[in-house]
């Protein structure tokens, strides 16, 4: 385990679509993300997650499967990622501060929004919820 800041990341599809967000600040080379954001104390990656798309998009989601975990190569953050399904809501940047744009994406389009693809369980997921 490590002692950094640990992160939760929200794999969201819906509609045969996955949602990403554009985050408003720039972290290195990462422009469109899964939505998710620091655990905090106490809390379980899938509650931080549901926590996180409530905060950053105004979606009510519930955690349906965790995906795995991994230090993000680029980040070095330890970071869980879990499948939700949508309950309620239209997906928005409802943090201007820390979004500043959402897009639902098929498939094919991924490459163009995250070139180096997606953590390898969630690439899996991906090929089990998302028609090419």
């Amino acid at each position: 385990m490590t002692d950094r800041p640990r992160v939760s990341m929200a794999v969201i599809v819906d509609g045969g679509r996955l949602l990403l967000i554009r985050r408003s600040v720039r972290e290195r080379d990462l422009v469109w993300a899964l939505p998710g954001g620091k655990v905090e104390s106490g809390e379980s990656v899938e509650r931080a997650a549901v926590r996180e798309v409530r905060e950053e998009t105004g979606l009510t989601v519930e955690a349906i499967k965790p995906l795995g975990e991994r230090l993000h190569p680029d980040t070095g953050r330890l970071v869980s990622y879990t499948a939700c399904a949508v309950l309620a809501g239209t997906a928005s940047a409802a943090a201007p501060r820390e979004v500043a744009e959402v897009a639902w994406l098929t498939r094919r389009q991924l490459p163009e929004y995250v070139p180096g693809g997606l953590f390898d369980s969630v690439e899996v997921y991906l090929d089990e919820v998302l028609p090419d």
